[in-house]
């Protein structure tokens, strides 16, 4: 019988063969190569590995739905609030690092790369009918993308903040 694999990150015993944790997502590596010491996995515990299409896809659906819900479908419904223009571009940017927060909390291992491109994904589409939804052109068309911009990089500071709440505090380094 093969002998359960360590994590290197959490230390959770996984099963013979595993590539990454099931506790924490982290990737295992091949135990033939060497070893690092503490310092050096201390040093890689926020860093992301890779890119997951399947964090990808979940990270653009999950913007996707807060954008069109919260942006666009919310003032349907409660005709008091008004998204238009420049409103909304303002109302997407804490939206944009909520839904990254999101993803980050709840994906496992370390995925903070798919959210900052899905909401710049649904930053394009969404830009572009704010920027036709305005009646009354308040703003130029160039500060709509700079304000998009802001929103991706709050996204890449919540998908991080997320993930730092899902792995908890760094191990000490005197254990």
């Amino acid at each position: 019988m093969a002998a359960k694999v360590t994590c290197p990150s959490c230390g959770f015993s996984n099963a013979p063969g595993s590539t990454r944790c099931v506790s924490c997502g982290s990737k295992i590596d091949n135990l033939s190569k060497a070893q690092r010491t503490r310092e050096e996995e201390a040093a890689r515990r926020y860093q992301q590995e890779g890119v997951s299409m399947v964090w990808m896809a979940i990270a653009l659906a999950v913007q996707g739905v807060l954008t069109a819900a919260l942006i666009f479908g919310l003032p349907m419904v409660v005709t008091a609030l008004d998204f238009e223009g420049g409103n909304g571009m303002a109302v997407c940017i804490p939206v944009w690092g909520i839904g990254g927060m999101l993803v980050g909390m709840i994906s496992p291992g370390r995925t903070f790369i798919e959210p900052v491109v899905a909401s710049f994904l649904v930053a394009i589409p969404s830009t572009y009918l704010l920027v036709q939804s305005q009646t009354v052109r308040t703003m130029p068309t160039f500060l709509y993308m700079i304000l998009a911009a802001i929103g991706v990089m709050f996204t890449l500071i919540g998908a991080y903040a997320g993930e730092r709440i899902q792995l908890g505090p760094a191990p000490k380094l005197s254990e």
